[in-house]
């Protein structure tokens, strides 16, 4: 990895993961979030359970009520959520690296994320880190519930992810991850 202390703290539950070398794409697309917004990769931490979708619909049901399997769920630390539709959200207090902040957890299910990817046509590789950019951007406050805020979501996820040389991901009009 070309950055230099790890983001991405990984925990893999289902060994099916670790033939796509999560914790390297994760540590990639997570330093590549916060440096497209000009944030520094260092004083920060990121938890990600690699799970399966047993795993993630109990998630679902105990957080949000909707026992179903998804492709993946966050968990910010702290609200950093713009109060104007479209506007930028607050910027995270900023950690250092021996003591670094936590922007909060994600959750990701291997056998959702592979379906979706066949389905949309597209590398499991490239579906995952996708997932992983967006929700990293909902760590640090960003979501797509109204409408400019969407906007402004998905303008930065295709300008980051085509940074990691990952096409845009609704150019054939695929929906935003939910």
């Amino acid at each position: 990895m070309a950055d230099t202390a790890p983001l991405v703290d990984l925990v893999i539950e289902d060994d099916r993961w670790t033939a796509l070398t999560l914790d390297d794409l994760a540590q990639k697309a997570a330093h590549a979030t916060l440096k497209g917004l000009k944030l520094q990769t260092t004083g920060f931490e990121i938890a990600l359970l690699a799970c399966d979708d047993t795993r993630i619909a109990a998630l679902n049901g105990q957080f949000r009520g909707k026992p179903l399997a998804t492709n993946v769920l966050s968990w910010p630390s702290w609200d950093l959520s713009a109060e104007q539709d479209g506007g930028t959200p607050d910027d995270p207090e900023q950690g250092d690296a021996d003591d670094p902040e936590s922007l909060g957890d994600i959750a990701i299910a291997y056998e959702t994320c592979t379906r979706e990817a066949q389905e949309q046509g597209k590398t499991f590789a490239d579906h995952v880190t996708h997932l992983i950019v967006h929700s990293t951007l909902h760590l640090l406050g960003y979501d797509h519930i109204r409408d400019k805020d969407a906007a402004l979501m998905e303008e930065i996820e295709i300008r980051i992810l085509a940074l990691l040389g990952v096409a845009d991901p609704y150019a054939d009009g695929a929906e935003m991850p939910q």
